[in-house]
């Protein structure tokens, strides 16, 4: 395998400048493919914000070409995520075959250093550019939902999981809103220490997890309701998703799975890196298939609720942005890019919106709608920092 300096930086982007063109392969993916499949060569394929993709040329027993994906990531952290992924692709596969490439694999490279883990899953040709069909795509997707069962009975999942490169908070918990509240927290301490203290911002999480979170989500499970753990994809939206080109089903990929309420699913739609599910047709035909749960009439304010772990996960992957006042008072730390202060503002900014309506405090600031995305349509380019765009 390429050697690879793990001393200095270890982006995706410098480590493929190191590699210069090679894929790192190791006999441990050799080693995961299926019986009496033959390893013939691996290139480079994809692009991929926090992995190495490539695509795996093998022989099936009668000679002919059978082509594999594979991911490798580095680190420990690396191990996580992909371990991850293949727990969470095992799931949605079992459930439903075609909407997910089978999974094959998960490992470590038998090379020691650096430390390198693999993913490998079936190769499938999509089409990653085009809009799915909202009745087809809501449809399928409520369907996964809809089907699925935890194990326990309780939200979580039984490893771990993560949203981009940052590790989702899952141990099971039988009420949503507790699980919710540590998810929701626990990004929110991997973002402080990505990008420094806020106190606005930290007085507003404190009181949407103590005040809002109850308030909001303990409705769902309160009066004799019920919600039922659903399987999610864990970061849908339109870049973990494509067409088959063979059969024109549409697929999801890059998944890091936990139990959740449904609607959690949703959240993402809402937030600024999410241009084509903001469209409010795909929300619209999702809810004709898995009605919004009781209380009805706040279910906007719970997918409110829901963005803000997505849009704050994304300002804890992309250091170096920190915005720490609202809208018309920026003050902007040297080297900050604006669209990760956006996002991040855009965060605050809901919580501020909930905090106001359900748990009013001291010591946040308003909710200002000249910047709330729902209303402005406002969005941004994902990765766009990482030069994958």
């Amino acid at each position: 395998m390429a050697a690879i300096d793990m001393e200095g930086p270890v982006s995706i982007k410098e480590i493929l400048g190191q590699l210069d063109g090679r894929f790192p392969m190791d006999e441990a993916v050799i080693e995961a493919l299926p019986q009496g499949i033959s390893f013939r060569s691996v290139e480079s394929f994809g692009t991929s914000a926090w992995t190495i993709t490539g695509r795996v040329i093998t022989t099936k027993p009668d000679g002919t070409e059978n082509p594999y994906f594979l991911k490798v990531a580095y680190g420990e952290h690396g191990g996580i995520m992909l371990r991850g992924e293949f727990e969470s692709s095992k799931i949605i596969h079992g459930l439903m075959p075609n909407f997910i490439p089978e999974p094959f694999g998960f490992g470590r490279y038998k090379a020691q250093k650096p430390a390198t883990y693999f993913y490998l899953s079936e190769f499938v040709d999509m089409d990653v550019a085009t809009a799915p069909e909202p009745v087809e795509f809501t449809g399928r997707l409520a369907e996964m939902h809809k089907i699925s069962q935890s194990r326990t009975g309780k939200f979580g999942f039984h490893v771990a999981t993560c949203d981009g490169k940052m590790a989702h908070t899952v141990e099971w918990e039988e009420s949503w809103a507790v699980f919710y509240r540590k998810l929701l927290v626990g990004v929110c301490k991997l973002d402080l220490e990505t990008n420094g203290p806020w106190p606005e911002l930290e007085r507003a999480t404190e009181q949407v997890a103590i005040k809002v979170v109850p308030r909001l989500l303990g409705a769902l499970q309160a009066e004799g309701r019920k919600i039922k753990p659903c399987i999610i994809h864990g970061d849908l939206w339109e870049g973990n998703m494509g067409i088959n080109l063979e059969t024109g089903d549409t697929l999801l990929f890059d998944v890091g799975s936990y139990y959740a309420h449904n609607e959690m699913e949703l959240g993402h739609w809402r937030c600024e890196f999410s241009s084509v599910f903001r469209s409010k047709v795909y929300t619209q035909h999702y809810l004709r298939n898995y009605p919004a749960a009781e209380p009805v009439d706040e279910f906007d304010d719970r997918n409110r609720l829901y963005s803000i772990k997505g849009a704050i996960n994304y300002s804890a992957g992309h250091p170096g942005s920190i915005l720490r006042k609202t809208y018309a008072l920026f003050v902007i730390s040297p080297g900050a890019s604006q669209q990760s202060l956006t996002v991040y503002n855009r965060a605050y900014n809901n919580m501020c919106y909930l905090c106001e309506k359900y748990a009013p405090t001291d010591g946040i600031d308003r909710y200002d709608p000249r910047i709330d995305p729902s209303i402005t349509g406002a969005s941004i380019v994902p990765h766009l920092l990482e030069g994958l765009i």
